[in-house]
């Protein structure tokens, strides 16, 4: 040991002090290598070193505080993860971590001053060893690329040159798996938010009014082959207004992501927050283009508004459309009816035209809003021939629902959403959000 100057000194121990770096350990930690199983790509390029060099042994050796971990170890039987690690005053990979990453390169151990005493001579009957550091992305020692020989030898140049490129193959499947490990976390973690910036956006309960079912679903669309996750615009919301009256809204912003998610926050509550001023759905969906423009909104905005009550025979109220498909009213005799009159959708013009419609619903009747993610469901791309699953459109969604004639509000949102998944097959080509209200029969 003493022929040998290391940058960082030696610990206590006389071993170097670089192998207690606090950075370092972490590097070796994070590789998440330690004490596993052999793998594949591992032992294939520890096998081409020893097979290249003639060597016979070969080692991908991680190093830590105060043991050597045999990650891989071609030419010595160590099936067992327990005898795969030593201490490591016992591993000549501890030169390479106090050499900072320096090649160590002996030709003869037994006669080499820096080695001819190590304690490891002996036992595993070393006589010529070569190793090459394998580093962290950022620069740490993590341990060794080594190659042993039973008797002394002189290595040479192309040996050399071998085992330098096979440790940065070694580093850089580590980099790799890393990356890739650090790529899905952010990717779970971009998940979590997405889910639930979506879930603030959405009543986290449905209201539930005495006298009338409620029921509503969202689908976020499917990620088309992409890793990233984004929140979707589509929302829904039910609420009372004013005295005994009550509305429901349903609306699409067009694109997703964070300025999607402005949108939605700001038409979900402005919708709230005029309600009980403006008892027109018309008149409200005109405030809400306004506040639209003046607070520059991004992106724009589709939406079904209707206000309504409960009255002695049934339900009464008043819809209006932006740019959204027109409501649908299933009659408890299974008769289907399209509610509304087209209108401007919101957040681009300063002039906009909306229609209020009014209806009434009887004991057994149902009102359904829905955005136009329920009738764009396709098959995912490339899998099946268009001409053999058309998109379910308009009349698809219609006679889906005129099947669940008979259904209650939470049983007619479940079927509409099994027709769209035999449609889709679990594959949504945009968000769907689905808002059900229903008089429950007499």
């Amino acid at each position: 040991m003493s022929e040998v100057k290391f940058a960082a000194g030696l610990r206590p121990d006389g071993l170097p002090a670089a192998l207690s770096d606090p950075g370092r350990l972490a590097a070796v930690a994070a590789t998440g290598l330690l004490d596993t199983g052999p793998e594949e790509v591992f032992e294939d390029l520890a096998a081409l070193a020893a097979r290249v060099t003639g060597s016979g042994r070969a080692f991908v050796t991680l190093v830590d505080e105060g043991r050597s971990f045999w990650k891989s170890c071609v030419g010595v039987e160590a099936t067992e993860i327990t005898d795969r690690q030593g201490p490591v005053h016992e591993s000549f990979c501890y030169f390479l971590v106090g050499l900072d990453g320096e090649p160590f390169v002996v030709d003869d151990v037994a006669a080499d001053p820096r080695t001819r005493d190590h304690p490891s001579v002996k036992p595993m009957n070393i006589g010529a060893w070569a190793g090459f550091p394998l580093r962290a992305p950022g620069g740490e020692v993590l341990g060794s690329f080594c190659v042993i020989d039973d008797e002394a030898r002189t290595w040479s140049a192309a040996d050399l040159t071998t085992l330098a490129t096979l440790a940065r193959s070694v580093s850089a499947e580590i980099h790799l798996r890393q990356s890739l490990e650090a790529s899905q976390k952010a990717h779970r973690l971009s998940a979590d938010l997405a889910r639930s910036l979506q879930q603030g956006l959405l009543p986290p309960v449905l209201l539930q009014i005495p006298g009338l079912e409620s029921a509503a679903s969202y689908l976020p669309a499917s990620a088309s082959g992409r890793v990233d996750v984004e929140v979707g615009g589509d929302f829904y919301d039910l609420f009372p207004t004013r005295g005994s009256a009550f509305a429901a809204v349903l609306g699409d912003v067009c694109g997703k992501g964070v300025e999607a998610a402005k949108v939605t926050a700001l038409a979900r509550y402005t919708v709230r927050a005029v309600s009980g001023g403006a008892p027109a759905p018309a008149i409200l969906l005109e405030r809400l283009n306004t506040a639209m423009l003046a607070q520059r909104a991004p992106r724009f905005l589709t939406s079904v508004y209707t206000s309504f009550r409960l009255t002695p025979t049934g339900l009464a109220g008043r819809l209006a459309l932006a740019g959204h498909p027109p409501a649908l009213i299933r009659r408890a005799d299974g008769r289907l009816q399209e509610l509304g009159t087209p209108g401007t959708l919101l957040g681009v013009l300063d002039t906009v035209r909306h229609t209020d419609v009014r209806y009434r619903l009887a004991p057994g009747d149902l009102l359904l809003l829905y955005t136009d993610g329920a009738c764009e469901a396709r098959p995912r791309p490339g899998t099946t021939p268009e001409s053999a699953a058309p998109v379910f459109g308009e009349e698809a969604l219609a006679d889906a629902l005129r099947a669940s004639h008979g259904l209650n509000a939470t049983d007619t949102i479940t079927a509409l959403g099994v027709a769209l998944a035999a449609r889709h097959d679990g594959w949504a080509s945009d968000d769907t959000a689905l808002l059900a209200l229903r008089l429950p029969d007499s």
